[in-house]
């Protein structure tokens, strides 16, 4: 035997991935979201002998790394995946592009070859950083178990860092194989709040906005700085009217509250007419005037003027103008702002409690629409969009957590919640299908085993259908909703918006139809171990939902709607 190669075989200390476990215990890892190969038994083995830690398995690659953004949103701590070489990080990519667009922490870890063998192109090995670094905040390989602790906690650290988003660690099964002596150490402990400067000058910049020509967009920072509480002070405080962004992650406003506005549209040319009536807007948070589609112009007038405060500093000036950019933690420094600003706001006392009347009178105006749309299509022969929104979001009621992936759906859902909660509402960021399913099981897991209502889209399901296996392996309280309308209905939507297109005259559409042969959805679930049901009656949604989180089991609901 070559002498170098005790090294490999040394007897003294721990194996790479025992340390690996340690480091993970320290930072206050509950579960690893994985998919195993043969790179990553060295882990699997440390896992074995760890009571503490759970492994959920998922059953593709983009699934595991969506259930770990979900838990990640949910629980407030940095999800943590392992996947398997080269490609398990390909499957993966789209989930881990979503989880850099919601700005999620996790940390990406990935089975790589022996590094000895790399030299003669084995089986499913790759330039594993390569492929990640795109997107990513950084990238590494493990060379060394030496290395394990610093590199492990420096990815948890930087995960987290503003602007938070995934990392990523590859992990050469020879070094997780390797015995080290250098032990797992403390964590380090980060503050990482910091109050914005220039609060006096803010202060008196919101003060001096004539009440009700001020609009503020709670983006999603809010969510993610636990800052809820002082955006509806901030709210009250000013009188104005509060959106949420046009493609938002969350809604971290109260949907009861009266000056809720609702989400943005996602055009520009919509978000500018929306704001053509005030002289300012404050941004609360990064990147909120998402368009989906392009129209020429800027989604802020050009006569209003941009405040924004965020603790991501590359995002001040970036697509718009900014008449004043702070950066800071937003619960930090709202708390310093609000009692500042509510001197300032004496003088506009009344005209203030005036506005608040008035958005209650127009709250109670959009309800009673809501209610006289439901009426007039709740008989139709086969179920609208909004009625099955409606009836979901009247079962689902004021605090079961949803996780949004239908399209059909989306603003019908959005018109019809109508809670106190802040903490509701999540949404795929960067609009990647396959996200909704698996983040539902996350999301559960992240609430401690709490419900959740995932509704899902028919295209959309069949992108992830792996998550529900995993929701009846952990025998998980989460309610899939599909909405089935046989179709890809945004893409004909958009197509039939374009008077260019030879489809909208004619309604052909290619490769938008999912009828031939239709999805059988029930016995998906009943193949992957989930209690399912089909309801065709309109009236027998909302009882059907109930029934689906009452449970306290996974389980699937259909819904066909008209297209």
């Amino acid at each position: 035997m070559p002498s170098g190669s005790n090294v490999f075989f040394n007897s003294r200390g721990q194996r790479g991935a025992d340390l690996f476990v340690e480091v993970l215990r320290s930072e206050g890892v509950r579960y690893v979201f994985g998919n195993p190969g043969t790179t990553e038994l060295p882990l699997l083995d440390a896992l074995s002998g760890a009571s503490d830690i759970q492994y959920i398995l998922g059953l593709q690659e983009a699934s595991v790394v969506a259930m770990a953004d979900g838990y990640a949103q949910a629980s407030g701590r940095p999800g943590f995946v392992n996947l398997h070489t080269a490609g398990g990080l390909g499957n993966a990519m789209g989930a881990i592009l979503n989880a850099k667009m919601a700005n999620t922490p996790l940390v990406v870890t990935t089975g790589q070859q022996d590094t000895r063998h790399g030299v003669t192109d084995p089986l499913l090995h790759g330039d594993l950083v390569a492929l990640a670094r795109p997107s990513v905040k950084w990238a590494e390989e493990i060379h060394h178990p030496e290395h394990i602790p610093m590199l492990l906690r420096r990815a948890f650290q930087d995960c987290r860092t503003g602007p938070a988003g995934p990392v990523f660690l590859s992990l050469p099964i020879n070094v997780m194989e390797q015995h080290t002596d250098v032990t797992a150490g403390p964590p380090s402990r980060i503050e990482r709040g910091a109050v914005t400067g220039a609060i006096e000058e803010l202060a008196a910049a919101l003060a001096a906005i004539t009440p009700g020509c001020l609009a503020i967009i709670v983006g999603e920072e809010v969510f993610q700085s636990s800052a809820e509480v002082e955006a509806v002070k901030l709210a009250e405080a000013l009188g104005a009217p509060v959106y949420g962004p046009s493609w938002p992650g969350h809604i971290p406003f109260p949907t009861a509250h009266p000056q809720w506005r609702g989400t943005l549209p996602a055009k520009a040319s919509d978000i500018r007419e929306t704001f053509s009536d005030f002289d300012a807007v404050f941004l609360l948070g990064g990147h909120s005037l998402i368009s989906y589609q392009y129209s020429q112009g800027p989604a802020i007038p050009s006569h209003c003027r941009l405040i924004q405060l965020t603790g991501d500093g590359h995002q001040l000036g970036r697509v718009h103008e900014t008449a004043l950019g702070l950066i800071g933690d937003l619960r930090l420094s709202l708390q310093t702002l609000l009692p500042i600003l509510d001197k300032k706001l004496v003088p506009h006392r009344e005209a203030i409690a005036t506005l608040r009347n008035v958005a209650g009178q127009e709250r109670d105006t959009r309800r009673a629409d809501v209610v006289a749309r439901f009426s007039r299509e709740f008989n139709t022969p086969l179920t609208t969009p909004f009625v099955a929104a409606h009836e979901a979001i009247r079962a689902i009621g004021p605090d079961v957590w949803i996780v949004d992936e239908a399209p059909a759906t989306i603003p019908h859902v959005r018109a019809c919640l109508d809670s106190h909660s802040a903490r509701q509402y999540l949404f795929t960021r960067s609009a990647i299908l396959g996200w909704g399913m698996p983040a539902a099981v996350g999301t559960s897991l992240g609430l401690d085993r709490s419900p959740v209502v995932c509704l899902v889209g028919d295209g959309s399901a069949m992108y992830s259908p792996q998550a529900l296996w995993t929701a009846a392996h952990e025998r998980l309280p989460v309610t899939f909703v599909v909405m089935n309308n046989g179709e890809y209905n945004i893409l004909k939507n958009y197509a039939r918006r374009q008077a260019h297109y030879l489809s909208a005259s004619t309604h052909r559409f290619i490769g938008m139809d999912l009828c031939d042969p239709a999805i059988d959805f029930l016995a998906l679930a009943s193949s992957m171990g989930i209690p399912s049901r089909r309801i065709e009656c309109a009236g027998d949604i909302a009882g059907a939902v109930e029934e689906g989180i009452r449970s306290g089991c996974p389980n699937l609901i259909e819904l066909p709607i008209m297209p």
